[in-house]
């Protein structure tokens, strides 16, 4: 392996480009070390549940869901959505769009589940899109970006049924109008840079009238996967069981910090400001070029860049790594010769224009 040392004036600040758990803010972990009379108190008394409170409220603001909408939390993340949507939320047939590793588990959690019809799969090649087309289902779903691939979606109405959009790596970095879907769905260790653990959903009217008819039509549904129980609990600012405190608080803090900067109209800004400076820098280099080939369907959040066989992406990430710079792996599943880098809200625009500096740098001495 050789050793590079990069030059200290031209390392960013913060070097963790993570596409997720993505980089904390200092001042998010002063603020969780500041709340010690939360950690260790029951999840059911006044103290968390006004956390939980605002909390809610704060994603409210922060999305303007419509009246009716309700924010509704549980215990698990993304991966335990796709099985409650599964028991809870589709009554006979989803569709969904597939282009990539995370949309591809909703499909396949649906084509598993013994009381459904088999879903009904709309894919395309990773680094394109596909959307559900409208037909007999009842859910239909997709994400409005691919993590494993840096591809985003539109988020619209499709079909007569459900719109169940997985958003965790979208909310908070992108735009959504929350009323083209039915549950809007995200955990909060991406750009609301937290822990996870946790899942968080808008719901419409709808999906909780779905709720509720499915679990009274004798449908066998555990208790954790109920979305029936998780909004009754939402309702009185709790969870299910007890929630991780140190991830309620800095989500709280982070949330805070987004209305500050003007709301998610900004905060979106500020991650195309990034990963638009990766893109741009991508397209100028030999040796490096943007995976998404459609620069309407190319992530502002998650950018993959593909790299020449002339460049080893291995041995860039560990010279990096060795630097400071770390988590800019691709998603393995891919296999790919290229570089995935987080540029979700907390990043620094300043620190992607270094990142860049620091991969010319590497490279013209591999």
């Amino acid at each position: 392996m050789v050793q590079i040392q990069i030059p200290a004036e031209l390392l960013p600040v913060d070097g963790r480009f993570g596409s997720g758990p993505a980089k904390v803010r200092a001042e998010a972990l002063e603020y969780l070390s500041m709340r010690g009379d939360i950690m260790g108190t029951s999840h059911r008394q006044a103290p968390v549940r006004s956390l939980v409170a605002a909390v809610q409220e704060e994603l409210a603001d922060l999305y303007d869901i419509p009246d009716g909408y309700e924010v509704v939390l549980g215990n698990g993340g993304s991966t335990l959505f796709w099985d409650m949507a599964v028991s809870s939320l589709v009554e006979n047939r989803s569709a969904h769009g597939v282009f990539g590793e995370f949309s591809r588990k909703f499909a396949s959690a649906s084509a598993a589940a013994p009381h459904l019809a088999d879903p009904a799969v709309f894919e395309a090649e990773p680094g394109s899109v596909a959307l559900p087309e409208p037909g007999d289902a009842d859910v239909f779903a997709w994400a409005q970006n691919e993590t494993s691939t840096g591809a985003a979606a539109p988020v619209l109405r499709i079909g007569d049924g459900l719109v169940v959009i997985d958003a965790t790596s979208a909310a908070g970095g992108m735009e959504a109008d929350i009323s083209e879907t039915d549950v809007y769905y995200f955990a909060p260790q991406k750009n609301f840079s937290s822990d996870g653990g946790l899942w968080l959903a808008f719901a419409s009217p709808a999906a909780i009238e779905r709720a509720e008819r499915i679990k009274a039509s004798g449908r066998w549904i555990p208790q954790s996967l109920d979305f029936t129980l998780a909004v009754a609990s939402s309702r009185q600012h709790q969870t299910l069981n007890t929630p991780a405190l140190a991830t309620l608080l800095l989500l709280e803090d982070q949330l805070g910090w987004m209305l500050e900067l003007g709301g998610i109209e900004a905060v979106a800004a500020r991650c195309a400001q990034s990963s638009g400076v990766l893109y741009e820098w991508a397209e100028k280099r030999a040796f490096a070029s943007p995976f998404v080939p459609h620069p309407g369907f190319r992530s502002p959040v998650v950018a993959t860049l593909d790299l020449v066989d002339g460049v080893d992406s291995k041995a860039l990430i560990a010279a990096l790594r060795s630097n400071g710079i770390v988590d800019i792996d691709p998603y393995r599943a891919l296999k790919r010769n290229q570089l995935r880098v987080g540029c979700y809200a907390s990043v620094d625009p300043e620190d992607v224009e270094a990142l860049t500096a620091c991969i010319d740098y590497v490279v013209d001495r591999l």
